[in-house]
């Protein structure tokens, strides 16, 4: 008996005309947009229903992959506590158990870290996951944050993937859910001094944090007051407490420019205090040390400085660390005793630290080649030790106490990989591509020892290179069930990302955005030439503004991969920007540009937007994925991609798999992510040739 090959659904074309600087388009799947529409979530289910049969063989491959994450990980772990106060705060996971745990327990006398392991004795359980997230399919928090005083926690739940978030307070010393409750708020949040008050913030239509609210605990959500309104839509806001507890900022950024507001957290009734007005291009962020604020900033200083003013009488900024180009200055935490700058220098992430009223900074060292380090948890201010995470491509996560008297670092834990992993059987490399303008793009690899360097190795290149973030070398359980099997795995560091500073981004964005395109080709040409692998060999991924990289890549060079894999992907980018309505779009404009009012950049990103460039040409094999409840890149966007894709190249192979309850993250718990990523891995290995490979 012959299985019969599955034919892919084939979506509908309905005309729809866009018109904008005397340019017309007939775009033939708009309504796909239309969420509502039956016709929509018919299509989306026969999509899902094809990807399911066209990767059934793989089913077995995808539940070993699976159980080598599961069997890999230490299923019920514990994170080092951290201080504050009088207790220790920590989350453990539990096997079987999808979410993290979050507890706390008293400090005993003359106790530095408590023991590692399973639940510790005298545990008090302020929020599991687990329970909350009983009866849905989804579930995330979008704040948690406990009161200074310990007696109460604020948290926020989502149970859609949608990022609209549900606020809560808990009583700690009773263990009572308060009435305080309010919907509908996005991330974060903030406490005064005290605990008496909540600062949370609120979302307009877009879906652009734009208000921060003023709730006193113990009265109705209706007497909220609102601290702050923006009115800019290319801005947003947040709000969060210093280390110190001294002060609550509220800050207003959009992509380019920044302002931040200040109101002492012992008098949180009081009107924000502006520490400086904005000023287009210019983006500064607040630390409270002292009798100061610290300034990290970009005032004729492309990578930044740090400067300080008064905390009384915020004015005139006086230096402390000059502009240095080629170091990046990312933030800084301010300790009673040190400040601690984290920075970026020659493609890599390190740690500055700077006795208060000394000048004898010094920057922390470490062995490997290629490693990822910062600040982790630290909330206590008076303090001596700050604690680090480091990892690399073959280290696992690992977690440091460093002393900042003695400079002495002691390792606390290091992420357990269980089985037989030995990080001395993994190699890493940093190699070095040739862009188009003669710009070296650095490129981070990681291989078994000993791998063939002949252009035999299969490789997986990763990349994204938008928004000034940084893919830096990072150490993954998941990854392994690439590497056992003979699979190289790279990033390419392109431009758009923020690996080499504050230029590498501003050479990747608006009208220099092909750059980040011609880079991860570059870096393709470059693996091909210099023996890693070969164009038959390799498969590229990337998620979100790194799934625009791979639609635009996939119609750019299409025979230097045999795969792409494009995750919650920005593919139809143009029809996004020009519509102001989609969630987050005016926000995005200072990224991409503004085609509206630009002929340019509408002309500019029409020659790039992966939708619009769907030409008759043999494309590798394409995974797209989606969640229906995205509010980042919405689900219509690859969707549409796919569609046309089929379309114009009836004979190529295209999927497209759609998470229906989930959101831009994709799913939620950690046993359905790990499947999630099985699913991925199969899949490449089958591109890679690798399916059967043990």
């Amino acid at each position: 008996m012959t299985t019969e090959t599955p034919r892919p659904p084939i979506a509908k074309r309905v005309p729809t005309e866009r018109t904008h600087h005397g340019d017309t388009v007939v775009d033939p799947y708009a309504w796909l947009t239309d969420k509502d529409d039956p016709e929509t979530i018919a299509y989306l289910t026969a999509e899902n229903e094809f990807t399911d049969a066209a990767t059934a063989h793989l089913a077995g491959l995808r539940e070993k992959i699976f159980t080598e994450i599961k069997d890999r990980t230490q299923e019920t772990d514990l994170s080092v506590p951290s201080r504050k106060g009088e207790y220790w705060y920590y989350t453990r996971t539990a096997e079987g158990s999808q979410y993290g745990i979050h507890c706390r327990r008293a400090v005993a006398p003359g106790e530095t870290v408590p023991p590692d392991g399973g639940p510790l004795d005298g545990e008090e359980v302020l929020l599991d996951g687990n329970v909350l997230a009983e009866g849905h399919e989804f579930f995330a928090l979008g704040t948690y944050d406990v009161s200074p005083d310990g007696r109460r926690l604020a948290y926020s739940v989502d149970f859609a993937g949608d990022e609209r978030f549900t606020l809560q307070v808990k009583d700690l010393t009773t263990g009572e859910l308060l009435a305080d409750a309010v919907p509908e708020v996005s991330y974060g949040s903030a406490w005064s001094a005290d605990g008496s008050v909540l600062f949370y913030m609120t979302v307009d239509s877009a879906w652009r944090p734009y208000r921060v609210w003023r709730h006193v605990i113990g009265t109705p959500a209706t007497d909220d007051v609102i601290v702050f309104e923006e009115p800019d839509e290319r801005f947003w806001v947040g709000a969060g407490l210093t280390r110190s507890e001294k002060f609550i900022l509220i800050e207003a950024s959009s992509k380019i420019t920044s302002e931040v507001r200040a109101i002492p957290a012992h008098a949180p009734l009081s009107e924000p205090v502006l520490v400086a007005p904005r000023r287009q291009g210019v983006e500064y962020s607040v630390e409270h040390h002292g009798h100061r604020f610290l300034i990290l900033h970009n005032d004729g200083a492309e990578d930044f400085a740090l400067a300080y003013t008064s905390a009384d009488n915020p004015g005139d900024w006086v230096p402390m660390i000059a502009h240095e180009p080629g170091t990046r200055l990312e933030s800084v935490d301010a300790f009673a005793g040190h400040l601690v700058v984290s920075l970026r220098k020659n493609g890599l992430t390190g740690v500055r630290v700077l006795p208060a009223g000394g000048t004898d900074s010094f920057d922390l060292e470490f062995p490997e080649p290629l490693y990822d380090v910062g600040l982790t948890a630290n909330p206590e201010y008076d303090t001596t030790e700050i604690r680090l995470h480091y990892a690399s491509f073959v280290t696992p996560g690992s977690v440091y106490d460093y002393d900042l008297i003695t400079r002495e670092m002691t390792l606390r834990k290091r992420q357990p990989v269980l089985g037989d992993f030995d990080p001395g059987a993994y190699e890493q490399h940093r190699e070095w591509a040739t862009a188009e303008d003669g710009t070296r793009i650095p490129i981070s690899l990681v291989a078994r020892k000993g791998i063939a360097r002949d252009g035999t190795a299969p490789l997986v290149l990763y990349g994204y290179g938008s928004y000034e973030s940084s893919m830096d070398p990072y150490f993954s359980i998941a990854r392994l069930s690439l590497l056992d099997r003979g699979v190289v795995f790279a990033i390419a560091h392109v431009r758009g990302g923020g690996e080499m500073g504050r230029r590498w981004y501003e050479e990747g964005k608006t009208l220099t955005k092909r750059n980040t395109f011609t880079d991860f080709v570059a870096c393709a040409e470059h693996l091909t030439k210099a023996a890693w692998t070969s164009s038959d060999r390799m498969v590229a991924r990337g998620g979100s503004a790194g799934g625009l990289l791979m639609g635009a890549i996939a119609n750019l060079a299409p025979e230097a991969f045999t795969g792409v894999v494009a995750e919650v992907p920005f593919v139809d980018a143009l029809n996004s920007i020009l519509d102001p309505s989609l969630p987050l779009t005016v926000i995005e404009w200072e990224e991409w540009g503004n085609p509206l009012e630009s002929a340019e950049v509408y002309h500019y990103m029409k020659s790039y937007t992966p939708y619009e460039n769907v030409t008759q040409q043999a494309y590798p094999q394409i995974l797209a994925m989606t969640g229906l409840n995205d509010t980042r890149v919405l689900y219509h966007e690859p969707a549409k991609w796919v569609a046309r894709l089929r379309h114009v190249v009836p004979d190529g192979t295209f999927l497209l798999k759609t998470e229906m309850g989930a959101g831009h993250g994709g799913p939620s718990g950690r046993y359905d992510a790990w499947k999630e990523e099985a699913f991925v891995l199969a899949w490449i290995l089958d591109r890679l040739g690798r399916a059967n490979a043990s």
